[in-house]
């Protein structure tokens, strides 16, 4: 069920504004009230989404109080049911991305109910404790909607499917002494409960710095655990996620998680839903098995649909419990890294990435290559028409131009002995054939509020952590069509600052082949873990190399939430895993017990 049509109560606080004993004259909304419900949960409205609508549900307010106060849009409705509903609307058709509402009033003539609300989708998405969605389908406008459990797929316990075992001991004699006692368990184990064994043994305590894992279907899953190397991880390095850009897509990417894991689902249809119905047509074409529409190397397919899977793949990992330390995007995965280091929100984001796909498809046809050299051989073969697209490694650049002047650039150096690959790109993004698209780009962002990072985001565009005023800057993020992407000297100074755990949150393991090449990481120093196979394959191949990607993570040190990550083998929105009619009361699906309050 997708939940981007719903609006979920994410946080919820009844205040009384006096003693219960004492005679209490009618609660007045008034500008005071609106500060103090910015401030109702603890959190400075500094740091509230930049479009925040404060509604005010009351039958009296201050005549005094304006349509905006501290910064933020104030509505104002005579119930607080119709405030309710009113914020719903506004959430629902992409005019806010956050409500705080206060219904004056209730539950009782002397409280105030002060209510924040999300998108369903995104709250999800975003990890949120979700109280409950609105259920705005009653005809009373002035009613409170009651609020409805989040139903967000149901149990799906296949034991073929692969699933993660984690274990761990105080020291290493202690990390024997729990694998023996797991691998009877699992050798006389019916399939069927499988999937139910606990995530992590032993329960109930701590993990031990001396960790194992094993990803395993339940017929292997003995030999799996018995074989699996232990690691000591007393100083877990930080992790930083890499987000890849155009070039990384392939049919299907990522579609063995949709509909199989809740929080990449939901932030999937969260990205699509603010794309229209061309988010529709996207999500069809992604998940045909047939002929697309649109081949997904055209710009219409490749860019909208790889800032949804990587987007979603970072927020999955968050909902592991992984906080990343620095954020490192390449071309348009660089819009990425922005939403989760809270430069720009969602649905602006989204609308950037598809003011750059209207615009691109205005340029004459051109493309990429992948050419194995440096910047400096390179020189001679560059030209007013083809320019250096990206530094991505020591020995490794990329060229784009217009089709004419690019296939001519490709058979001179094919002649010159140089290996050359086509980089599946219709566009020639990062060349001086982008300018018109540039300029075109740079006024729509102008409307778009822009945030300092909140986490360290290092751009491929200056090659350096993006600073305040980078980041603040429409032309900043505009001239990304245009320049080149630095992605070697950005990923150069984020190792230097510290060892990392580099995780790829994106198809093919583009960018986890370019960090391969890094001293840092051939040394050991830094390490890279992708998340996703390095080609197309089964479904069944997407989750199990997400698995590997946790039970890395949890060997390199970091504790995860083991709930989250359960969900990849227990958890399914598809039909075809719904229960049957005879199952439970009538077939009727289940919460995710994961995802209710």
């Amino acid at each position: 069920m997708s939940l981007t049509s719903y609006s979920a109560v994410v946080r919820r606080l009844v205040v009384s504004p006096g003693p219960a004993h004492e005679q209490r004259a009618q609660s007045v909304a008034s500008a005071a009230a609106v500060s103090a419900v910015l401030r109702a949960f603890g959190r400075p409205p500094g740091d509230l989404p930049v479009r925040t609508v404060v509604h005010i549900g009351a039958a009296a307010l201050d005549p005094d109080l304006g349509p905006e106060h501290e910064g933020f849009t104030v509505r104002t409705a005579l119930t607080p049911g119709r405030a309710l509903r009113q914020a719903h609307r506004e959430l629902a058709e992409g005019r806010a991305d956050f409500a705080m509402v206060a219904g004056f009033g209730e539950p009782d003539p002397h409280t105030i109910t002060v209510y924040a609300l999300k998108r369903a989708a995104e709250a999800v998405a975003d990890a949120d404790r979700v109280l409950g969605v609105l259920d705005v389908t009653g005809a009373d406008e002035d009613a409170v909607p009651p609020l409805r459990p989040l139903y967000h797929g149901h149990r799906a316990t296949a034991p073929e499917r692969h699933r993660l075992l984690l274990w761990s001991g105080r020291d290493e004699d202690d990390e024997a002494r729990v694998r023996g006692e797991l691998l009877p368990l699992l050798s006389g184990l019916h399939s069927e409960a499988f999937p139910a064994l606990p995530t992590a043994v032993p329960c109930g305590t701590p993990p031990g710095p001396v960790r194992g894992a094993a990803v395993a279907v339940a017929a292997l899953a003995a030999g799996t655990v018995h074989k699996a190397k232990a690691v000591r991880a007393d100083r877990p390095r930080p992790v930083a996620l890499l987000f890849p850009g155009q070039g990384s897509q392939h049919t299907g990417m990522a579609r063995g998680l949709y509909r199989r894991e809740p929080v990449f689902t939901a932030a999937v249809d969260a990205v699509l839903s603010h794309m229209g119905e061309e988010g529709a047509r996207i999500r069809e074409d992604w998940l045909t098995t047939g002929e697309p529409r649109v081949p997904v190397d055209d710009v219409r397919r490749a860019q909208p649909l790889l800032f949804a899977v990587d987007y979603a793949l970072g927020r999955m990992v968050i909902g592991w419990g992984v906080r990343p330390a620095a954020l490192l995007g390449h071309s348009a995965g660089e819009l990425v890294a922005a939403v989760i280091a809270g430069v720009v929100s969602l649905p602006d984001a989204v609308a950037m990435v598809m003011t750059r796909v209207r615009e691109a498809v205005r340029i004459p046809a051109g493309g990429m290559l992948a050419v194995a050299a440096s910047e400096t051989q390179m020189r001679p073969y560059v030209n007013a028409d083809v320019a250096v697209a990206a530094v991505n490694a020591a020995q490794q650049v990329m060229l784009a131009g217009s089709a004419g002047p690019l296939a001519a650039t490709e058979a001179r150096l094919r002649a010159d002995g140089f290996t050359v690959v086509t980089v599946p790109a219709t566009s020639p993004f990062h060349s001086p054939a982008m300018a018109p698209a540039s300029d075109a780009v740079e006024a729509d962002y102008r409307g778009i509020a822009f945030r300092e990072p909140a986490l360290p985001l290092y751009s491929g565009y200056t090659g350096a952590l993006m600073r305040p005023e980078e980041a603040l800057s429409p032309r900043f993020w505009a001239r990304q069509i245009t320049d080149t992407v630095h992605f070697r000297p950005a990923l150069e100074e984020l190792v230097a600052i510290e060892d990392v755990l580099l995780v790829e949150a994106g198809p093919r393991q583009t960018l986890t082949a370019f960090a391969r090449r890094h001293r840092a990481v051939r040394l050991g120093a830094s390490a890279v873990c992708p998340l996703l196979p390095a080609r197309g394959g089964t479904a069944e191949a997407d989750r199990q190399s997400v698995l590997s990607a946790a039970a890395r993570i949890w060997t390199e040190g970091h504790d995860l939430d083991m709930d989250a990550v359960s969900r990849l083998w227990t958890w399914s929105d598809e039909e075809d895993a719904a229960p049957s009619a005879g199952a439970g009361a009538a077939g009727r699906r289940e919460p995710a017990p994961a995802l209710r309050s």
